[in-house]
Parts: C-alpha cells; sequence; structure tokens
C-alpha cells in the first residue's frame, strides 16, 4: 500500500501507535519502504503537557535522555552484581553501571525526498508513545523514539498509564489528531489501549506492523472471526475486565476488517498464512536496519537470547534454568541477552548458576546485532527473533538457531494451545538451523 492523499490539497496525515520499542522499529521499517516523511513546520504541533487538551503532566514530548558520548550495544549485569537498580526518573532500565549511547546519527531523507523535505507521496508520519510503565520498556523506547527523531519523524509522548486519570488525558488530548488523521497504523492490535482509540478515529487506511509472534495470532485470528486474544491467554475464561471492555473489542475488530470504506495492511517479517479477504500484507525485510547499521563485527563464540516465557506463566522456571545452563554449555554460549520483560531477579539466578554474562540491550536485538559485536551463532528459543535476526543479519554469516520448548517445561496454567502455538512460531522461520529440546546432562 503506497502513501494516499487523505483529502485534496494536504499530505496525508498518518498517526502511528507503538506501546514497545519493537514496534517502533517497525514502524520505522514500514516508514522506509513507504517513503513517509515529517510532517514540518505546516503539520501538527508537539504537543507539550501544557497544550495537550488539557492533558497536563501526563502529556509531554520526549526529554532527551541523559546519555554518554561513548557508544556501547548494551548493559551488563554482572553475576556479582545486587539486585538491579532502576532509575524511574529518567524512564530507564535496570543496570550496572553508565547506560550506553544511541551512536550519533545524522538525519537521512527517505528514498525520492529531496533537500528540502518533499517526498513522493506528500505522506506525513507522527508517531505516539503510548508509554508502558515498566522501566526496560520505557528506557529503550526513548532511545527508539531518539532514532525515530534522527530519521525526521515527529514524536509525541504520552504517559498513558501514568495514574488514574491518565487515560482520559491521553484520549481526550488524541481526540483531535484521530479524527483528523487519513491514516492510522498500530503495533499492538490486542492492546487496549489501541481498540479504544480506533472507536475515535475516521482514518480509511489501517496499518498494523509486527508486535513480534502476536501478528500470526493477530491475522488468524481476523481471517477466523474470532474476538481479538492474545495466544498465551486462549483457552481461559473472559475476567470481569474482558467482559466489560468486550463491545469495544468487537468494534476493534469490525473496524480491522477490509471493507468499501476501509483499507487494511498487515506489514510483518512473520509468516502470515490465514489472510483475510481484502488485507493487504507487506513483508518486513528490515531494510531499514541493513541499510542504518552495520555490518557487524562477529566474534568465534555463541550468543544465547532469553525469553519472557516464565515471565508471562508458559514455562516453569527452574526447567527454564535448566535448558539455558545445558544450552549453553552443549554449544559454549557465553552471552545472555536478557528480554526487556525478564525479572532482575530471574536474570541473576541466571548468571549466578550458569556463569554467563548478562547482558541487558539498550535497543530491540536486531538493531544490537546489527551493530555488534555478535556471536558466529546465536541461540534463541522459539520467538520472534528467530524470524527477525535471519533478516536483520543477512549477508553477514551469522547463523542463527532456535530450540525447542520441550513440553514437560510448560506449567500446569499454560494455555492449551501454547505447545502448538510454539512449535509453529519454531516450525516457520526460515534460514535457521532448527535444534531438538535440551535435555538434563
Amino acid at each position: 500500500m503506497s502513501p494516499r492523499a487523505g483529502q485534496a490539497g494536504h499530505p496525508a496525515r498518518t498517526l502511528a501507535f507503538v506501546e514497545s520499542p519493537v514496534q517502533l522499529l517497525n514502524v520505522l521499517e514500514w516508514a522506509h519502504l513507504h517513503g513517509l516523511h515529517d510532517p514540518g513546520p505546516s503539520g501538527p504541533a508537539e504537543p507539550s503537557g501544557a497544550d495537550a487538551g488539557g492533558a497536563g503532566a501526563a502529556t509531554a514530548s520526549v526529554p532527551p535522555p541523559a546519555l554518554p558520548t561513548q557508544p556501547g550495544p548494551a548493559q551488563i549485569v554482572p553475576a556479582h552484581a545486587g539486585p538491579a537498580h532502576v532509575d524511574h526518573a529518567h524512564g530507564g532500565s535496570a543496570h550496572a553501571g553508565p547506560v550506553p549511547a544511541v551512536p550519533a546519527q545524522g538525519r537521512r531523507l527517505p528514498a525520492g525526498a529531496a533537500a528540502g523535505g518533499a517526498v513522493a507521496g506528500g505522506a506525513e508520519l507522527t508517531v505516539v508513545v503510548l508509554s508502558p510503565t515498566d522501566p526496560m520498556t520505557r528506557g529503550q523506547l526513548r532511545r527508539m523514539a531518539d532514532l525515530a527523531r534522527d530519521e525526521g519523524y515527529r514524536v509525541r509522548w504520552e504517559e498513558a498509564r501514568g495514574g488514574t486519570t491518565a487515560p482520559f488525558h491521553t484520549i481526550g488530548g488524541l481526540a483531535g489528531s484521530l479524527r483528523r488523521a487519513d491514516r492510522i497504523v498500530m503495533g499492538d492490535p490486542f492492546s487496549r489501549y489501541v481498540q479504544l482509540l480506533l472507536t475515535i478515529t475516521r482514518a480509511r487506511d489501517l496499518v498494523v506492523v509486527d508486535d513480534g509472534t502476536a501478528t500470526m495470532e493477530f491475522v488468524a485470528q481476523l481471517a477466523r472471526g474470532e474476538r481479538l486474544v492474545r495466544w498465551h491467554r486462549k483457552g481461559g475464561r473472559p475476567g470481569a475486565r474482558d467482559l466489560l471492555f468486550a463491545p469495544v473489542s468487537s468494534s476493534a475488530r469490525r473496524r480491522l476488517t477490509p471493507s468499501d470504506r476501509r483499507r487494511v495492511e498487515v506489514f510483518s517479517s512473520m509468516p502470515v498464512t490465514e489472510i483475510p479477504d481484502g488485507v493487504t500484507v507487506t513483508a518486513n525485510d528490515f531494510a531499514w536496519t541493513r541499510a542504518r547499521f552495520g555490518p557487524p563485527r562477529i566474534t568465534q563464540s555463541a550468543d544465547l537470547v532469553g525469553t519472557s516465557l516464565v515471565e508471562t506463566g508458559v514455562v516453569d522456571g527452574d526447567r527454564y534454568l535448566e535448558a539455558v545452563r545445558n544450552l549453553a554449555k552443549a554449544h559454549g554460549a557465553t552471552r545472555y541477552f536478557a528480554h526487556r520483560r525478564e525479572s532482575a531477579e530471574k536474570l541473576h539466578r541466571l548468571a549466578a548458576e550458569t556463569g554467563l554474562e548478562i547482558v541487558r540491550p539498550d535497543l530491540p536485538l536486531e538493531l544490537i546485532a546489527r551493530r555488534g559485536p555478535i556471536g558466529r551463532t546465536i541461540l534463541s528459543f522459539p520467538s520472534t527473533v528467530v524470524h527477525t535476526l535471519p533478516l536483520a543479519l543477512a549477508g553477514t554469516g551469522v547463523r542463527v538457531a532456535v530450540c525447542d520448548i520441550d513440553p514437560t517445561w510448560l506449567t500446569d496454567t499454560a494455555s492449551p494451545r501454547a505447545q502448538g502455538f510454539l512449535s509453529g512460531v519454531t516450525g516457520t522461520a526460515r534460514d535457521v538451523h532448527r535444534l531438538a529440546a535440551v535435555s538434563p546432562a
């Protein structure tokens, strides 16, 4: 789907809603492919807390992070460190030393852009960050917001979860922009926040960019006409909040269904097999990431990628630790790249019992790996990265290997669909080496 003019006389106005650094990365990939640009002086102003529809402290432009000048790929949590320090004041993350900076980026004009900022198609993009409360996620989002600004896009930071009244301030402050937008881009169609915002917009174009493996489930549910439920929760009874929110969720599903009045695009690097009628699927090959970073320096060791399956209640914590220990020993892994939602307690236990160097990335792993240094072999459990890393690292010679989840690792409360879904994530991955589930030594 190429950029379209919203109304005669003005460029197409695009609002992108993101709640995680991976979603923002994929918005940048989508915008790079479609040649979008910053609204410029004539576009909607980036609001401050005082002028955003009464949002007060709940709305603000993103403050520049206080970062040191020396770039580095990640934060290292040593095995001997105590509980990780959390810098709530700066939306930072757990760390045991200086937070490395994003390398200085000169502004790059999208393909087809002239020096004055004109882009073929005349499309505009404003990124709206619906900020979560998790410190690690906030820290990565701030760094991704810097990269978005370096690309020339406007960023609007919303403290969307900053208290009881924050959602009302956020929605009220965004209502005008939502009604004027010609295109809405979203990273998480399962998000109640996003579903609520969809009830306000009149946009004719809706775009869903990758939010990892959840994208596969979203497209399948849309094709089958099912209610939108995250895969690891499917099979359980709807809670009171689910029932209360059901009308909004149903409305969002209808709006995400293509019609004569609405176009829907899915921009994904994940395998999409059940494509709903009328939905356009565009492949994300990480062209922006490959053009912007690297190629990386390759080390001779192996790196291991962590997962938050323990935190989401799918995999037993003790079984997971045992699997990591055996996988690292079998393949000579020395570093463990933590998922942003992994708990500090679990990571300190991993460091103490496996000897792995625990690394908490300050950017999505696709960018960390592309910047390097990175191991010649990257080991992972079933997750988004087994699909995205081969694309981001194409031509570098790095091998990505995925280890299956043994059914005995699942918790008693795991969704009945968990094993099949995780096997599907592994089985559909391209350009990866598949490992059998590791067994105790």
